[in-house]
């Protein structure tokens, strides 16, 4: 029996387990569950976080993606309304409607539901622009990045999905300080963001994109990976290094004819081949996805709680 025993620990000696899965749904529910018990202190005082969801069209994908921010918002507690323009809008009648919430004092948040679907030419970085900094729970206006460049974290709001990677990463207990992180795309909503607040967390960050000519060197070499490329399974599992934090922020359709129908949703990281080498690694779907809404919420409760402190200032 010993000697069985023997066979079967040596037999598993070198063989990598496959990494452990890093639950988005599992972290935002978590996150929820601490938000509603801050909404709750507020309410005490007859007081109510609001967040406006702005949406111009009607895109298919954009309703879902507002659905699920709704009924987190419910979920919560926040007092969250959708405002839908038409197509037909032009660009200073979306702007009117965005300086018309900046103005209410009710409102502690308002996103602006991209891509803008509209019959007319829209400016995005105006639109996004013209968000007031105290409201924009998405990160996304110059000031925010700004104050997020420069490393002003506690007086700006974080875009949300990098925002949710740094929250899954924390969940491993993998400490970023001192590692050598590695950011596949260098979008304005996840890629640089996202390489700024590992380098503020003290990680040693190198970013790739389309000109970067050893993409597959510069992956080995991240002991935290996150990919946001918007490129199907584009990192192979055999370029991840030994033990890496991986996060798949990718979201693309392929063809798939087993599915009703006919595609599956996959991420930017070959997940069969990457989960083989990698410690800990998110799925898609139900990876950072769920993350994302989670952290507008968060945002949101925390743009209640500046208003709150604001007051009470003034009030003294």
């Amino acid at each position: 029996m010993l000697c069985l025993l023997r066979h079967v620990m040596s037999s598993c000696v070198g063989r990598r387990s496959v990494a452990t899965l890093i639950s988005g749904k599992t972290t935002s529910k978590l996150v929820r569950d601490r938000l509603k018990k801050e909404v709750d202190k507020m309410k005490t005082s007859e007081f109510r976080p609001s967040l406006v969801v702005l949406q111009v069209g009607n895109r298919e994908d954009s309703n879902l993606y507002i659905s699920s921010k709704m009924k987190a918002a419910a979920e919560v507690g926040i007092d969250a309304a959708h405002v839908r323009l038409p197509n037909t809008s032009t660009q200073d009648e979306v702007l009117r409607t965005i300086m018309s919430v900046n103005e209410d004092a009710s409102v502690h948040g308002l996103i602006v539901q991209l891509p803008l679907d509209s019959v007319h030419a829209i400016d995005m970085e105006l639109i996004t622009n013209a968000v007031s900094p105290l409201k924009d729970v998405d990160g996304l206006s110059c000031i925010n990045a700004g104050k997020l460049a420069r490393g002003d974290l506690k007086n700006c709001f974080i875009p949300c999905t990098p925002n949710g990677c740094m929250e899954l990463i924390r969940q491993t207990g993998v400490s970023v300080t001192g590692k050598h992180a590695v950011v596949v795309g260098r979008s304005k909503i996840v890629g640089a963001p996202m390489h700024d607040l590992l380098l503020w967390h003290h990680a040693t960050v190198t970013t790739c994109h389309s000109k970067t000519p050893d993409l597959p060197e510069q992956v080995g070499r991240a002991d935290i990976l996150v990919v946001g490329a918007g490129r199907a399974e584009m990192v192979h599992g055999d370029w991840v290094k030994e033990g890496a934090v991986v996060i798949d922020c990718g979201i693309n359709h392929v063809a798939d004819e087993t599915k009703a129908s006919g595609k599956r949703v996959v991420g930017d990281v070959h997940y069969g081949s990457a989960s083989q080498r990698a410690g800990y690694i998110t799925p898609v779907p139900g990876g950072v996805g769920p993350m994302t809404v989670a952290m507008l919420m968060q945002n949101t409760v925390l743009s209640a709680q500046r208003f709150l402190a604001n007051m009470d200032d003034n009030s003294q």
